[in-house]
């Protein structure tokens, strides 16, 4: 995930790989024995955002955030649970493979239906799918690679005035979906799961305005629990629940209101004065001050409705490896481009960002075993990667080497999305280390969330920029495929290596035991081309009113809203 989600998933065996680290359920009851009686009149959820929506369009969704809100409204043909099982969800239960493994078979259910009153029928399948795969280039439309028919619709250029089906998608009624694989692809069900470009939506309302139709409350029809009523972009949300929904369970909480504000210390100050119910949902529990967390966990009341939970998220400077003007591009084990990037990186005490940037590692620890976050599988270990070495006499060094003259040196400028503000803190941190450690000043170039990733990942404008992966699944290939492989849809700093190229490739047809060692060489090979400058792993931080029964996180995802009661208070 870009800041979220899912790639090709290539090489993934089935869900042995899917295990949590671990689950947090907030102690305030249990949903399967509260009655009415115990239950707030008022059954509106309330919580901040630091980042609007980017969009819910599920051809285009390339965001952590946007997926915590789009997981609620749209449904698949399978979903993850909470301890990130895969299970049914608009199918009746998982698929019928052939034993060629080439062949998937849905059963979907005939109830299911958008709030708008259509039916969900296969064909709607075939054309959300086919829509996702043609327009999610630099999303998530590579979920469909492996589907016969992905090597067309991909190319088309103009599918809303084109569209192009994928071949190897049939219905042979309403209710029953065929896939066709161009080969055995047996990790499919967990690509279905995810709440990316497998969500279904509605033909006859997208057409009728292809690309704002998600942020319009009136045309963002989905099949999931809640709906859109309201949306005022950089202001606020209301989702509100869909009457008589056909899934299970229904909601219990009626409404949800989001607030998108600029400082989480302004929504943390609404919290303890009862305007707000939770404090982490929609932002991977990672956006909570750091001055605000030390002065929580003083307190004896509210340190009990803190709650940290592990999570899947590392951050690190990307250089570009194509831009014309990059002093960045080039040189991958030696050179001149090669010691600049090793200058930067080895400039950086992660250890004080650490300090500075995430309440004396409350909130983050140094990224010091590779990009691969610590606790899943291809984590090279602790110290285990050069590139987070603290080193300002090499550092200097190699800058003189990489730019005698400091002239490439002399203006650059380091692009970030202050929404969350781990990112405003790590950012500020760079900028004094590398003035003091290597004497360079960078300019730091604040930007919108969604115009950030559309500026960084799509359009790969940028020199010097903030990165970041959450994964998707405890599988090396899920950062590898997305982010480091030429053509990866989130390859934002166009970053290719042959030798990286063909350990990949090779892994990715492995069995895990027996890829983890290549992923690692792939791994080693970045680090020896300074491909990127570590930075930090993530932990979550919620606070969590003690009335709120069902609410939580797993390492990856949000709890969904249906399952959340608010208790008398």
């Amino acid at each position: 995930m870009s800041d979220l989600l899912v790639g090709k998933l290539r090489g993934l065996r089935p869900l042995a790989v899917m295990g949590a680290i671990g689950v947090l359920v907030a102690a305030c009851g249990n949903s399967t024995t509260t009655t009415s009686a115990s239950l707030a009149p008022d059954q509106t959820l309330r919580f901040p955002s630091d980042s609007d929506i980017g969009t819910l369009d599920p051809a285009q969704i390339n965001a952590e955030t946007d997926v915590e809100l789009y997981q609620n409204l749209f449904d698949g043909l399978l979903k993850f649970d909470d301890k990130l099982n895969v299970v049914p969800d608009i199918a009746t239960k998982l698929p019928d493979i052939s034993p060629d493994g080439m062949t998937y078979t849905f059963k979907l259910n005939p109830n299911a239906k958008f709030w708008n009153g259509d039916p969900v029928t296969a064909t709607d399948f075939i054309y959300s799918f086919s829509r996702s795969a043609a327009e999610g280039g630099n999303a998530y439309g590579t979920d469909f690679d492996h589907v016969v028919g992905y090597d067309v619709v991909s190319k088309v250029t103009d599918w809303a005035h084109h569209q192009t089906m994928l071949s190897g998608m049939s219905a042979p009624d309403a209710h029953t979906l065929v896939i066709k694989m161009i080969s055995p692809w047996y990790v499919f069900n967990t690509e279905l799961a995810l709440a990316s470009a497998a969500q279904v939506i509605d033909s006859k309302v997208v057409n009728t305005d292809d690309a704002n139709w998600w942020s319009k409350p009136a045309t963002a029809v989905g099949t999931g629990p809640y709906k859109m009523v309201s949306y005022i972009p950089k202001q606020s949300a209301q989702f509100d629940a869909v009457p008589n929904w056909w899934g299970s369970p229904q909601p219990t909480v009626q409404h949800v209101k989001i607030d998108f504000i600029g400082d989480m210390s302004q929504g943390v100050a609404k919290y303890e004065q009862g305007g707000y119910d939770l404090i982490g949902y929609g932002g991977m529990g990672s956006d909570t001050p750091a001055a605000d967390i030390l002065r929580i966990q003083g307190d004896p009341t509210e340190s009990k409705q803190l709650q940290f939970v592990n999570k899947v998220r590392t951050i690190w400077v990307q250089y570009s490896f194509s831009l014309a003007s990059s002093p960045f591009k080039g040189d991958l084990q030696s050179g001149p481009a090669h010691d600049i990037r090793m200058a930067l990186s080895l400039a950086i005490d992660r250890n004080q960002m650490v300090t500075v940037a995430c309440a004396n590692g409350i909130t983050c620890s140094a990224a010091t075993g590779g990009l691969i976050t610590k606790g899943l599988k291809g984590y090279l270990g602790d110290n285990a990667d050069p590139l987070a070495k603290f080193d300002p006499t090499q550092a200097k060094a190699l800058l003189k080497s990489g730019d005698p003259t400091g002239t490439k040196t002399a203006n650059l400028t380091y692009h970030y999305d202050p929404n969350k503000a781990i990112y405003k803190a790590t950012a500020e941190n760079l900028q004094a280390q590398w003035q003091a450690n290597l004497g360079i000043h960078v300019n730091l170039a604040p930007q919108d969330h969604a115009a950030f990733l559309k500026s960084s990942t799509a359009k790969k404008e940028y020199a010097l920029f903030r990165e970041g992966w959450q994964a998707d699944y405890d599988h090396p290939q899920d950062w590898f495929d997305n982010i480091f492989i030429k053509g990866g849809g989130n390859n934002g700093g166009d970053f290719t290596d042959p030798i990286v190229e063909q350990l990949v490739a090779k892994a990715d047809a492995e069995p895990l035991a027996q890829a983890i060692p290549d992923y690692n060489k792939a791994s080693q090979q970045m680090i020896a081309d300074a491909a990127y400058a570590p930075l930090v792993y993530f932990k979550g931080e919620f606070l969590f009113k003690p009335y709120l029964i069902g609410a939580g996180s797993n390492n990856f995802n949000d709890f969904y809203w249906n399952e959340m009661k608010i208790g008398s208070h």
